[in-house]
């Protein structure tokens, strides 16, 4: 039994999802810096609830994630959680060359390397601290993504037994379990309603802001939003009446707030850094592509053509959105690659019958889908563009009403055929019923890491024969439409 004691009150500054958000990322650290000259280290936790980088930010991407880890250092938190877009983008030795030295642990009991005799010693499922006079359990959870995670050579297993199995464990030796969460909203309230002991959630992934703490039962659910517009801040005190514990607090904007200098000065250098690495020249073109959102592009072939070629499949489809710009005829460097193709996503095949790839295909068409903003599932454009093909020509007639407007389909030079199932190449976003939903219904899915799409891209840049073949059309226009927008990166 714990002793009823009189405690103070523990200070906990949190954060998630900042996603590579560098300069919020500094007024966070100036925030951080003005509550230590306050409160005694002693009686202040902070913690981060994971998707700190994004690889879609070039400092982030030419240092590979070195400027984060500095951040991290400088800020100086007490405990880590992996994020997906730390798991799912980064291989496991980059995570070691990550996490390792860092003097904060990353917690996560859901998450371990797939060979059991790897042993990684920056990650522990659970932390226990002792802090304004409470003995604290702090247990980390992440998304389980595990088509992902095992070919990068990890696990995650179910979090709520993972959850369950911890607060059993640690609950009757501590004053306060915190669970460091990146599941999402829905599944922190789930865990809150069936594990019982729980007494404060700090959530993350589905970019939720809960400005004051929402309690589910005994237990409080926060979270501080997206990209470090907010940080959390939170009083945990243990009643010495009661023994329950209270939580107050909630989150406070960055906006308007000054950068701290040294964070700035971080980010500064490695801005330099990766210009330098990622000015690389990775081909030379001989010819300009040109790329538009809503109407095939050379450019937009190419990168369907790579993804056809890397994954095996009878016919290659990305959609236009994935690239920003097109290229000039000239050097292209890695930098330059990066900035028109900025998306952390992998290809994948699956397996779609002829009627449903034909109606993805109309769908395609249609501006309701080629002007759809899309935020999150690894995409980092701003709209769904039409999508572009490789492996199979067709014919579309736009005066015709929408999904009566493609006359003709060959695959391969075959006629299309409505039941036969074909190999698709394409882009793993779709598998989770981003954009065309229909893409979500594809069978045997294979994921191909950890190369990303702009790997690929970077790779047919060099290829002489996939760069002819981008010359022709695989979609003919019987009748043509004004084109809305096109553009040429000068």
């Amino acid at each position: 039994m714990i002793e009823k004691r009189a405690t103070r009150s523990l200070t906990l500054l949190h954060t998630n999802d900042l996603h590579s958000h560098l300069e919020q990322t500094a007024q966070i650290a100036g925030y951080m810096k003005e509550v230590r000259r306050r409160v005694p280290a002693d009686s202040l936790l902070l913690v981060d609830c994971g998707d700190f980088l994004d690889r879609a930010r070039p400092e982030t991407e030419g240092t590979d994630g070195g400027v984060n880890r500095n951040l991290l250092r400088m800020i100086g938190y007490d405990a880590l959680l992996p994020g997906n877009n730390e798991g799912l983008t980064y291989t496991s030795g980059q995570l070691d060359d990550l996490y390792e030295g860092l003097s904060a642990p990353v917690v996560c009991a859901n998450f371990r390397p797939l060979r059991p005799d790897r042993a990684v010693s920056w990650l522990v499922p659970s932390l226990r601290l002792h802090k304004a006079g409470m003995n604290i359990a702090l247990i980390g959870l992440t998304a389980p993504f595990n088509d992902y995670y095992e070919l990068l050579g990890w696990h995650a297993s179910d979090p709520f037994e993972a959850a369950a199995e911890e607060v059993d464990r640690l609950r009757r030796e501590s004053d306060v379990v915190i669970v460091l969460s990146h599941l999402g909203i829905r599944f922190d309230e789930r865990l809150a309603e069936t594990i019982d002991g729980i007494d404060l959630i700090l959530g993350a992934h589905t970019h939720h802001l809960l400005e004051k703490p929402l309690y589910v039962g005994r237990t409080a659910i926060c979270a501080a939003g997206k990209f470090g517009r907010h940080i959390g801040h939170l009083n945990v005190s243990r009643n010495p009446s009661s023994g329950r514990i209270d939580i107050d607090g909630g989150c406070v904007p960055m906006e308007g707030r000054k950068e701290d200098e040294e964070a700035s000065a971080i980010i500064l250098s490695g801005r330099e850094e990766a210009k330098r690495r990622m000015s690389r020249v990775a081909a030379v073109l001989d010819n300009p592509l040109d790329w538009a959102p809503d109407r095939e592009s050379p450019i937009a072939v190419l990168l369907a053509a790579a993804v056809r070629k890397h994954t095996g499949a009878e016919i290659g489809l990305v959609n236009a959105g994935q690239l920003l710009s097109g290229l000039p005829a000239g050097a292209v460097t890695e930098e330059t690659i990066h900035a028109i193709c900025p998306s952390p996503i992998n290809s994948c095949n699956m397996r779609l019958t002829g009627r449903e790839l034909l109606r993805t295909m109309e769908e395609s068409l249609l501006p309701e889908f080629y002007e759809l903003e899309i935020r999150g599932f690894g995409f980092r454009g701003h709209i769904l563009g039409t999508l572009c093909y490789d492996g199979l020509d067709a014919v579309a007639d736009l005066s015709l009403p929408p999904y009566r407007r493609i006359t003709e389909v060959r695959v391969n030079g075959e006629p299309l055929r409505p039941d036969r199932e074909y190999i698709v190449g394409t882009l793993d976003m779709f598998t989770f019923g981003v954009g065309h939903v229909g893409l979500k219904e594809g069978r045997n899915v294979q994921y191909f890491l950890p190369d990303f799409i702009r790997d690929l891209l970077s790779e047919a840049l060099n290829d002489e024969a996939l760069l002819l073949q981008t010359r022709y059309p695989r979609l003919r226009l019987a009748r043509q439409q004004p084109s809305r927008s096109s553009s040429t990166q000068e």
